[in-house]
């Protein structure tokens, strides 16, 4: 035991800086054999002409740019989200940009069974399934020692993950049969902690590491794209929410950054343009990765650091949607609208992402 306990020293102080040496030259050799693979797996890109792809959360934000760039490709479609009216506008623009079939379908991806539906659905339509892009996903905003009613727990967490794997676990079989591949939706919150979005952060997490572990499962049999993103905009930043089933759609106060929403375009694209060439990952940006040699090498410049950044925003402004507390009487008016009982399907934003 003295003699294992003397090693783990020794190499606590060799490993990290070695490791470090060693990345730092062979960096340039690593970055020209990326460089080629990825010239490589641009020229064969895969070609999605008459390919079959499911995307869950379509309804708006990411999923629904996603649908966009794959009709420019001229792939049949299967568009699943709660919101079936929205889908409709959906589908017909996905036509008229070049895709050949567009199927909809009004389903809930925390449910086994209507998972099971949608997917068989699209394969006795469509006869198979090439890609399946999950993007369904629920944020929030608030402190966790803010609340009041726990239920809103199982929501998030049930969203952000069983929402991804039910669909897959349902589409395998069919992604086997024509060596497919899945696109996930996760984001830079699953490494890099920000307040108010610890629940997000931990489901998030979940599915990377879900995703990390089925590829080796898979062995290479099935892709895997795990798309990471950072402040980006969409439906969330301009205000829209929704809690919890049942519950009536609120429209909370703007955010104290304004998200530009081309940003989410522009993730769109890489994600289908990197699931095309076999990209087992895509991030936008890509230099928030710097973030991960502070946190591994470095966690108290990083916890500095952003404790810094955010100083400015300590005042506690969360929202009470979703907590369980009631309005103050004296805050400013919202507007609230009845909607369909169905949980949100956004795209991230800045310091208060959700997708």
């Amino acid at each position: 035991m003295m003699m294992m306990d003397f090693i783990n020293s020794v190499l606590n102080w060799v490993v990290p800086p070695a490791s470090l040496v060693t990345l730092a030259c062979s960096w340039p050799a690593l970055c020209f054999i990326t460089t080629c693979e990825w010239l490589y797996n641009s020229f064969f890109s895969e070609n999605m002409e008459d390919k079959v792809v499911i995307i869950t959360g379509a309804s708006s934000g990411i999923g629904e740019q996603i649908a966009y760039e794959y009709a420019k490709r001229g792939a049949n479609l299967a568009l699943i989200a709660r919101r079936e009216n929205r889908l409709r506008g959906i589908a017909e623009k996905s036509r008229h940009i070049g895709a050949k079939h567009v199927m909809i379908m009004a389903a809930d991806v925390v449910k086994e069974d209507e998972c099971r539906r949608f997917v068989n659905e699209t394969v006795n339509f469509f006869g198979r399934v090439d890609h399946l892009v999950n993007t369904a996903t629920l944020g929030h905003t608030f402190y966790v020692e803010e609340v009041v009613d726990t239920s809103v727990f199982p929501h998030l967490l049930d969203i952000n993950f069983l929402g991804n794997v039910y669909p897959t676990f349902v589409a395998l079989p069919y992604l086997h049969q024509t060596n497919g591949r899945i696109i996930v939706n996760a984001a830079v919150e699953s490494w890099l902690p920000l307040p108010r979005m610890s629940l997000y952060a931990a489901a998030k997490a979940a599915l990377v590491n879900f995703y990390e572990t089925l590829r080796f499962e898979l062995n290479a049999e099935v892709g895997i794209t795990i798309a990471t993103h950072g402040w980006i905009g969409s439906e969330m930043s301009r205000g829209k929410f929704k809690v919890e089933e049942g519950a009536e759609m609120q429209w909370i106060e703007e955010r104290e950054v304004q998200a530009t929403s081309g940003l989410v375009e522009d993730y769109a694209k890489l994600i289908v343009a990197g699931a095309c060439r076999g990209d087992q990952y895509v991030k936008f940006p890509s230099w928030y990765d710097i973030f991960l040699l502070y946190r591994v090498f470095a966690p108290g410049v990083l916890n500095w650091t952003f404790r810094l950044l955010l100083a400015t925003h300590s005042g506690r402004r969360t929202s009470v949607v979703g907590t369980g507390r009631t309005m103050p009487e004296d805050s400013p008016p919202r507007k609230f609208l009845t909607g369909s009982n169905s949980f949100a399907q956004h795209g991230p934003m800045h310091m208060q992402k959700l997708e």
